[in-house]
């Protein structure tokens, strides 16, 4: 029981996408800037006033004066799918540097992401937002090696786990690994299925909507669960492993089209992520089937995981 409480906690947050993103567009003009808000419309149905929330939650100023917003407004362009909006800035005087406050997970779901492109008399710079990353400058100059490694690998990093399904998922794979030897294979195989599908995808001309991307993760669980159910004596179940692992690398192909980062810095900074999160899982329900044999805490935790993976399977699907 213990354990169905502390899964049900665990996905009670992640009644939000898996893929929750948003792009901007700033140019900046010496004093003078323009901005444009790009928002996939099936995130409108979490945010109560648009035409007003949006750009309240995206700020930018420099030397500490933060910029007048002078004009803005919102439309639904449905030919494209999108949410957008526009604002005009000015800063009182020509800026060098650009700081920038982003809180738009705050008005749609928790695990939101915005990319931010910026450019200034043809330098180019960007910027991602999240729940853990909410100010950034733009400094209109290209990044150092060092500062490219670090902001790609912590943004593979966060997304890795950025929703409770990538976490569900986690942890049913630990919950199908019948030895510490099964785990190591199924987190390999995992790994390899997740990069693999990554690099492979612009290759091979599909472009998967986010829907389905969503969709197909909360299968993943649901599956892993069944195998745990149903099929405890299953074989090969390193190959499930590599197979699901495929699916959960579309997610992270959309993420590297969408910022244009270098995967190796991504993928990584992901994989990191993700064995991290299986050794404390591991060690968790290791704990958990001592504290607790006689509850069969395996079966009640894939059971949850089921039920958790059919219901956002159905709820991806009808929104």
């Amino acid at each position: 029981m213990k354990v169905a409480v502390w899964l049900a906690l665990a996905a009670w947050p992640g009644w939000a996408h898996v893929m929750s993103m948003s792009s901007g567009d700033l140019t900046v003009d010496g004093a003078r800037a323009h901005y444009e808000l790009r928002m996939p419309l099936y995130e409108m149905a979490h945010v109560a006033d648009p035409q007003h929330g949006l750009l309240d939650h995206i700020r930018f100023s420099t030397g500490g004066r933060e910029a007048k917003r002078v004009a803005d407004g919102c439309r639904t362009d449905r030919a494209d799918g999108v949410y957008v909006c526009t604002a005009d800035y000015d800063f009182g005087a020509p800026v060098e540097s650009v700081d920038v406050e982003c809180t738009l997970h705050a008005v749609t779901v928790p695990n939101h992401v915005h990319l931010l492109r910026a450019e200034m008399a043809g330098k180019r710079d960007q910027a991602v937002f999240d729940l853990s990353f909410t100010r950034a400058t733009l400094r209109f100059r290209p990044p150092t090696p060092m500062e490219m490694a670090a902001t790609e690998s912590g943004a593979g990093f966060i997304r890795a786990l950025g929703g409770s399904v990538q976490l569900l998922f986690l942890a049913a794979l630990v919950l199908a690994a019948r030895s510490r030897l099964e785990l190591l294979a199924l987190t390999a195989m995992f790994l390899a299925g997740q990069v693999v599908s990554a690099l492979a995808m612009p290759y091979t001309g599909w472009q998967p909507a986010a829907r389905f991307v969503e969709a197909a993760a909360a299968l993943t669980v649901a599956y892993l669960a069944v195998e745990i159910l149903l099929l405890p004596k299953a074989g090969a179940r390193w190959l499930v492993a590599g197979v699901l692992g495929g699916f959960h690398g579309l997610y992270f192909h959309l993420f590297l089209q969408a910022t244009g980062y270098q995967p190796r810095f991504v993928l990584a900074g992901a994989a990191a992520a993700e064995i991290m999160a299986i050794a404390i899982f591991a060690l968790v329900f290791s704990r958990l089937k001592r504290a607790a044999r006689a509850l069969h805490p395996v079966e009640v935790s894939a059971s949850a995981l089921l039920v958790f993976g059919m219901m956002w399977f159905v709820l991806r699907l009808r929104n």
